[in-house]
C-alpha cells in the first residue's frame, strides 16, 4: 500500500467520525510528506523542533504544523511564528513561554494539555491533581495570548487492549469533568487528541478527536 492508499483508507474511517488525522511525519524525507500532501492530507506533527522547523521552511505553507513531543522552554521561539497547535504542554512555565512568544508574534497559539495517563514512569504529563491546580490558577488567567483548547494523552505502551481502553476512558471522562467546570461557555475546547498507529482504533471507540498516526500512513521505521 501506498502512502496515498493508506492516507485514503484511515480518512474513510475517520471522516464521518469527526475525527482529525495528524500524519506523524518525524524522520520521514521530504519526499513522503510530500506525497501524504498531494493525498489531501494537511496536518503533520512532528516531536523535534529543529526538524519541525526545517521542514516548515521547505514544504507547502498551507500545512498545519502540529507540535507533538516534549517541548523545551527555550525552544518555543522557534516555532511561535507559525504553529498550529501544541499537543505536549505539560506546566505552566511552559505556557507562560508559549504565551510570550506567540505575544512576539502577535498571535494567539492552540495549546493541549498533556495527562500523564499511562503507567510507565518515562512518559511526560501533568496528573490529575496538576492539572487542576494549573487550570484555577490566576496565573493562567493572565495568559491572553494562548487558549487551551483540550487534553492530549499517550496509553501505556502494552498489547492488553483493556488496559489502553480504561486509560482513554479516563482521559475522555477527566476531558469531560474539565470542560463542565472551566469551559462550559468555550466551544474552542473541544479535542481530545489520543490514538496512536498501534491504538488509535480504542481510542475512537474511547472519544478521541484527533489521532496521531505515523507508520500506519508512511510505513515502519
Amino acid at each position: 500500500m501506498s502512502i496515498t492508499d493508506n492516507i485514503q483508507k484511515i480518512k474513510k474511517e475517520t471522516d464521518q467520525l469527526q475525527v482529525q488525522l495528524i500524519a506523524i511525519s518525524k524522520t520521514k524525507p521530504l519526499e513522503d510528506i510530500k506525497e501524504a500532501y498531494d493525498a489531501g492530507q494537511r496536518a503533520f506533527g512532528e516531536n523535534q523542533v529543529q526538524e519541525l522547523v526545517e521542514k516548515h521552511e521547505a514544504l507547502p505553507k498551507d500545512i498545519e504544523w502540529h507540535m507533538v513531543g516534549h517541548l523545551q522552554t527555550n525552544k518555543v521561539k522557534y516555532i511561535a511564528s507559525f504553529i498550529t497547535l501544541i499537543h505536549s504542554v505539560d506546566s505552566l512555565k511552559l505556557l507562560k513561554e508559549i504565551n510570550k512568544q506567540a505575544l512576539k508574534n502577535n498571535r494567539i497559539i492552540d495549546c493541549l494539555l498533556q495527562i500523564h495517563i499511562a503507567d510507565e514512569e518515562t512518559k511526560f504529563g501533568l496528573d490529575y491533581d496538576e492539572v487542576i491546580e494549573l487550570l484555577r490558577s490566576d496565573e493562567l488567567a493572565d495568559l491572553q495570548n494562548v487558549r487551551v483548547i483540550g487534553l492530549m494523552g499517550i496509553a501505556t505502551n502494552t498489547d492488553r487492549e483493556k488496559v489502553i481502553r480504561e486509560e482513554f476512558y479516563e482521559l475522555k471522562t477527566l476531558f469531560n469533568g474539565i470542560k463542565d467546570s472551566f469551559f462550559r461557555k468555550e466551544d474552542s475546547f473541544r479535542e481530545v487528541s489520543m490514538g496512536m498507529s498501534s491504538d488509535y482504533k480504542i481510542a475512537i471507540e474511547q472519544g478521541s478527536t484527533m489521532i496521531r498516526l505515523g507508520s500506519t500512513i508512511f510505513g515502519s521505521r
